[in-house]
């Protein structure tokens, strides 16, 4: 969708409106890096994606996204990989960080959507997918955010992983603290 000619331009001042009329003001800038993983936290509603998509469309990036195999079955398969979406078996191990490393070393520019908590619902600890093919791929980790009690959404920092995952989580995790997804109860950062 990010490549359909004129679709881009008019989509970016559309989303702009949207989410100026909505009360939403971005904060903080995307990397620079043309290759890098976005995780999105706190990820507690399906709302939490038509936002990341108007934000992308406003920041300039073209964004993909992890999303279950279920959501891509039947008519809505093509409509969503045009999105943006990559396609995941949850139910097997086929080793998607190995894979998505892969696609990242033969990309030149890649951007790929992962909330590190898997669920909308309130976990305890992070999935570590994302940080295993940002590590493997050699490439930085965008924090962003959707803030839902000060309509604020964007970029935090970037973080660069060093290998120690217990202690690149626990920083990743701190920076979120304050941040409150749009059903507080299933947030699961403080």
């Amino acid at each position: 969708m990010y490549n359909t000619p004129i679709l881009p331009h008019i989509m970016r001042i559309l989303c702009q409106v949207c989410l100026k009329l909505r009360g939403w003001k971005l904060q903080g800038l995307p990397p620079i890096a043309p290759k890098y993983v976005l995780i999105a936290v706190p990820h507690t509603s399906n709302w939490d994606f038509p936002l990341s998509l108007a934000m992308a469309f406003v920041y300039r990036f073209d964004m993909h996204w992890m999303g279950k195999d279920s959501l891509f079955k039947g008519w809505r398969g093509p409509i969503m990989r045009w999105m943006g979406g990559i396609p995941i078996t949850r139910s097997s191990s086929n080793n998607v960080v190995a894979q998505t490393i892969e696609v990242f070393n033969a990309s030149d520019r890649l951007v790929i959507a992962i909330p590190p908590e898997g669920t909308r619902s309130k976990v305890d600890t992070w999935k570590t997918g994302f940080y295993y093919i940002a590590l493997g791929a050699k490439i930085p980790i965008a924090l962003a955010f959707l803030d839902y009690e000060h309509k604020t959404g964007g970029f935090l920092s970037t973080f660069t992983p060093t290998g120690d995952v217990e202690k690149d989580i626990s920083k990743m995790r701190a920076s979120y603290s304050g941040i409150s997804g749009k059903y507080t109860s299933q947030c699961s950062v403080e």
